[in-house]
Order: structure tokens, then sequence, then C-alpha cells
């Protein structure tokens, strides 16, 4: 059975790169900043997956884990969390400042875990455990929790605040129901996370990575279907 998890880090990739694809060309068009953020959120979870398809077909090496880490661990709900405040605030100028903050914060966490000791023996396992493979209690393993534990907090309530404030007016109902499948993917993705990966259940794991950036990606076209101006 563990040879055909590759399918689901392939699926959530390919995925993930349409979706980004689409993000980048909305940005050309409409140069929205949450769009640029979201499509950069994308990329990285599409390397990321990709990593990690790597790491199931062939077993996993040091890079493959970085890159997986970095990428799918840390970094990228940051990213559509940042984005998702250019929808709530409307303000660009403040949140231009948060901005320059997830700049600090991408490179202070690419330095650390460029240069982090691994346990290479940890590698071997189907899906390998950042507190395992860092050390439990370590700054790399641990920049998972700071970094994305409340940027998905933050992207999950800012999209239920949006959604709250479409609820009822029928002219914004489909942009009130992508809304609510984009949070419902990414937290499809969060418990897939913590429970697939925590209790090391890789089927569980990889179709969640596949299934939640599905959601995700379904939410967004539909919030756009009636609304070119999202």
């Amino acid at each position: 059975m563990l040879l055909r998890m590759w399918v689901f880090p392939l699926v959530a990739s390919v995925v993930a790169l349409v979706f980004a694809g689409l993000l980048v060309r909305r940005f050309v068009e409409r140069r929205r900043p949450y769009q640029l953020l979201w499509a950069l959120a994308m990329s990285m979870y599409g390397a990321a997956s990709l990593a990690m398809l790597f790491g199931v077909l062939d077993g996993w090496s040091g890079a493959e884990f970085r890159i997986y880490w970095l990428l799918g661990a840390i970094l990228n709900v940051p990213y559509l969390a940042v984005g998702e405040l250019y929808i709530l605030l409307r303000r660009d100028t403040v949140v231009h400042v948060f901005v320059l903050g997830l700049i600090f914060l991408t490179a202070f966490a690419s330095s650390q875990i460029q240069t982090a000791a691994l346990d290479v023996r940890q590698l071997a396992g189907d899906l390998p455990l950042g507190k395992e493979v860092f050390g439990d209690g370590s700054l790399p393993y641990r920049l998972a929790q700071y970094y994305a534990y409340p940027a998905y907090l933050l992207l999950v309530g800012g999209c239920v605040l949006s959604a709250l404030g479409m609820r009822g007016r029928r002219e914004l109902r489909e942009r009130f129901l992508g809304t609510v499948w984009i949070a419902v993917g990414a937290t499809v993705v969060a418990a897939a996370s913590g429970i697939g990966a925590g209790f090391e259940i890789v089927p569980l794991f990889s179709a969640g990575l596949a299934a939640g950036i599905a959601l995700m990606f379904w939410g967004f076209l539909k919030a756009s279907k009636r609304h070119p101006a999202i």
C-alpha cells in the first residue's frame, strides 16, 4: 500500500502548481498583492509535495527533507495568512509592514533549516518526523509550530470573518461558499499534518495533503466565479 502513497503527493503538487499558475495570471491582470503571496504559498506547497513524493518513492535525502520541512511545514501557511490580511484590511500600507516581517522570518527560517544538523538515521522512515530528524525541542523543529500555528488561526479566522460579512447576501453566495471551502481545505491540511504526521499514518497524511489543497483550489474558483474583481 505504501508504494501507492506517491500518488497523493503527486496530485497535491500538480493541483498546487496549477493553482499557483492561475494566481500568477490573476496577479498579472489585476495586481492584487494577495494573489502574489498566495501564488508563492502554492508554489511552496507544490515543491514540498514533490519533495515528499521523491522521499516516499526512493527514500528521503537530507535535501528533500529540508525542502519539505521549510516550505511545507514552516513557510507556506504564513504566506497565505498575510495574503488574507490584504483581503481583510484593504489598507495596503499596514499589511506591507507584515510583508516586511514575513521576508525577515523567511530568511531566518531558511538559514536555520539550511544549517541545521540532521539525524540521518531517522530519514530511513516512511514519514520522518521533524522532532526526530532535527531533535525534539530544537529550534528548526519548533519553527513549524511558531510559524504555522498562529498563521493557520489567522488564515481561518480571516476566512470566517469574510464569510460572516457575506452571509445572507444572495449576490455574494458563491463567494461566501468559496471562502468557507478555503477554510475547510486549510483545516483538512492542518488536521492531516497534525494527526497523520504526528502518528506516522502515511496514508492519512498523504491523502490529506491532496484533499486539502483540492478543496482550497475549488473554494478559490467558486469564490471567483461571479466576481471578476476578486
